[in-house]
């Protein structure tokens, strides 16, 4: 009678012990997209480009801004919910490579050199580089910056636009870069920098915050301009969202957003 009660409890503990390892299965199958339980991907971006991405600390801590908004709109009709994860620009495609990361949105420019890494969406909006300055520092446009010190963001487009005015234009100036474009303007203010490129709606921020600051556009080619999605090599999400993008630019919600967030008409 003992062993037979014996054999019976050991013949209950392995079912629940099965039981058990079943419903951890079904938990990491909801997870990764296979089960009932709502996928989640991870969304790089650098929080100090508004109205991009930031934080409004006067009201919380979470990361909002117009990438925030258009990338829960496209995952969320692609069955994802998105969690945003706040590093430096400098090392968000190093994030995608290494997969850290499963997409990023932070007004990055899709050049050349950043597509031999990593795989681009459509471009989703497009805007101009300005150079911000002093208003008593005598510069308004490029040959002006022979000859100054000129703040960039570390890995940006705009330090490689600072770069092509150096080699290619020959304008004989100092490049300096900061991780943040905070960082850059402060930079300014304290005549650290005499100037700074920064992408034009971005700037625009600053230059209302700062009577000190004025802006001067800097015309660039047509094909170097705009903000584009990045994603790892190979991934089936570029396609997936290039055509929610697609629909969103079709039916006005991409143009609401823009509305919502820059006041004005897509350039």
């Amino acid at each position: 009678m003992k062993k037979w009660f014996a054999m019976m409890l050991t013949t209950f503990l392995l079912v629940g012990i099965l039981a058990a390892c079943g419903t951890s299965n079904k938990k990491e199958e909801g997870a990764s997209g296979e089960g009932e339980e709502k996928k989640v991907l991870t969304m790089g971006t650098s929080a100090d480009y508004p109205p991009f991405e930031y934080v409004d600390t006067a009201k919380s801590d979470e990361i909002i801004g117009f990438d925030i908004d258009l990338a829960k709109a496209i995952a969320g009709k692609l069955g994802y919910e998105v969690k945003v994860t706040d590093m430096e620009f400098s090392g968000l495609i190093t994030a995608l490579q290494s997969n850290q990361v499963d997409f990023v949105l932070a007004g990055m420019t899709p050049t050349k050199e950043r597509k031999k890494s990593v795989d681009f969406s459509d471009v989703y909006y497009v805007a101009q580089h300005m150079i911000v300055t002093k208003k008593d520092s005598g510069i308004k446009k490029e040959e002006d910056l022979a000859g100054k010190t000129v703040g960039v963001q570390l890995a940006s487009i705009q330090e490689g636009m600072a770069q092509e005015l150096v080699e290619e234009k020959k304008i004989a100036m100092k490049i300096e870069n900061r991780n943040r474009i905070p960082e850059i303007v402060q930079e300014i203010l304290a005549g650290r920098f005499d100037a700074a490129i920064i992408e034009d709606t971005v700037a625009k921020g600053y230059l209302e915050d700062n009577d000190e600051l004025v802006g001067y556009v800097i015309p660039v080619p047509k094909e170097e301009a705009g903000s584009a999605m990045a994603f790892p090599k190979g991934s089936e999400l570029t396609a997936k969202f290039n055509e929610e993008l697609k629909k969103m630019k079709e039916n006005g919600e991409l143009e609401k957003l823009v509305l919502k967030w820059f006041g004005g008409e897509n350039k």
